[in-house]
């Protein structure tokens, strides 16, 4: 989701200072949320700290309308994009990440993309080593445990879901060489930290 907007800004069709309308939708979406209020204009810089930083669903969907008029057209931009880069065998059906058996990836479309990220849009890139985004009187920290250890980690992403289980995607930069890890499938928020730690240390 992050790519595609990074895209859309890199070409010229969008600002950070532009603003997208939240939706009922967008609204009512559950799992981790960035609280947008619907009906309210929110700027595409705080919708992307809402994504990257606070894990928001409810951002992703009022990026995701805000770009392609929906979600499900936004979704097949991103399998599009996706399939464009490389990342083989990976098909996306919503914008979130939210679980359905059609949306799939894998630990190399991952890493790829991570990857893509990181050398395609330094400007961007930093939000991602964000410790905290205070939205709406919410201040919320990265659930990126990496950011809190001193391996020299800026990112990327966690994530969670019941078949998945707990997942990160890590990368981190010591004396000019830079790792990127992608685990998924950890019982815990605690066993994923510790195991991508033990990766990126060993890497």
């Amino acid at each position: 989701t992050a790519a595609i907007v990074f895209d859309s800004l890199k070409a010229g069709q969008i600002t950070l200072d532009d603003t997208f309308l939240v939706s009922e939708k967008a609204w009512r979406k559950g799992g981790s949320k960035m609280f947008v209020e619907a009906g309210k204009q929110i700027k595409v810089e705080d919708l992307l700290r809402g994504v990257i930083v606070q894990s928001g669903n409810d951002a992703t969907i009022v990026l995701a309308e805000g770009l392609s008029g929906s979600e499900s057209a936004f979704a097949s931009q991103m399998t599009a994009k996706a399939l464009e880069i490389g990342m083989e065998n990976s098909n996306f059906i919503n914008a979130s990440g939210w679980p359905d058996p059609k949306h799939y990836s894998t630990a190399l479309a991952l890493a790829l993309m991570t990857k893509r990220m990181i050398e395609d849009f330094p400007e961007y890139y930093s939000l991602f080593s964000e410790k905290e985004f205070t939205y709406s009187n919410i201040k919320q920290q990265n659930r990126n445990p990496l950011l809190y250890r001193n391996i020299g980690a800026d990112g990327l992403k966690t994530g969670h879901t019941e078949v998945g289980g707990y997942g990160l995607i890590g990368t981190a930069v010591t004396n000019g060489r830079r790792v990127i890890v992608v685990l998924n499938g950890l019982e815990s928020e605690k066993s994923r930290a510790d195991e991508s730690v033990r990766l990126i240390e060993w890497g």
